[in-house]
């Protein structure tokens, strides 16, 4: 059946978000290819709309051009995921920091809800949403930070992972997920810089060894 869009706001983006969308769920894996015809039926669009979505997913490196093929979606190598988990490792430690001043109920009270969110994902095994809920916890603090080049990394990082994940389905659905990040909670309530970063260092080379 057609998936029949909305005019507004721009025909373009919601293709885009569809799309996108699709490729972070494994709808689309790698290899799969990307169709401008078929695309703008399944639309029910003109092609224009779709070649600009496909244009920003290149741009965030979700597909590639590929010879005699058109648009495919893109793999992601283990040395990417090593390199994506070391920078993260470097930039949530300035972001803990910077953002654990600013922190009050509020804050930790959506972070609660976010581990909430993760152990009702666990319980029905919905792998995406158990990586959606993650990254909005820890997505938070760089939110946070007040720090826009930090915020930009941590997006064009937080879809490689959710790229990577939807390509291998590589994470720790346990109750000890949910206990760690219980964990983090505590050690941001509790104020220091030094522990808390550490904490989640620790934490996220944990989770490296996991996804590698």
């Amino acid at each position: 059946m057609p998936s029949k869009i909305m005019i507004s706001p721009s025909i373009s983006e919601q293709v885009y978000q569809h799309i996108k969308e699709d490729i972070l769920s494994g709808v689309y894996t790698p290899g799969d290819r990307l169709l401008v015809l078929e695309l703008a039926n399944r639309f029910q669009v003109s092609q224009a709309p779709v070649r600009e979505a496909l244009e920003r997913l290149k741009f965030d490196e979700l597909i590639i051009g590929s010879p005699n093929k058109g648009s495919v979606v893109s793999n992601i190598s283990a040395k990417e995921i090593r390199d994506i988990f070391e920078l993260r490792e470097l930039i949530e430690g300035y972001a803990i920091r910077k953002a654990l001043p600013k922190l009050g109920e509020d804050d930790f009270d959506y972070m609660k809800r976010m581990v909430e969110l993760m152990d009702v994902a666990i319980q029905e095994r919905n792998m995406v949403d158990i990586l959606k809920w993650d990254l909005n916890f820890h997505g938070h603090l760089y939110n946070r930070c007040g720090n826009q080049m930090t915020i930009d990394m941590w997006k064009r990082m937080k879809m490689k992972m959710k790229h990577f994940m939807a390509i291998s389905l590589k994470i720790n659905t346990t109750d000890e997920m949910i206990r760690e990040h219980y964990d983090l909670l505590d050690c941001l309530k509790a104020g220091d810089p030094d522990a808390t970063e550490q904490r989640f260092i620790a934490h996220m080379q944990a989770y490296k060894v996991l996804a590698i």
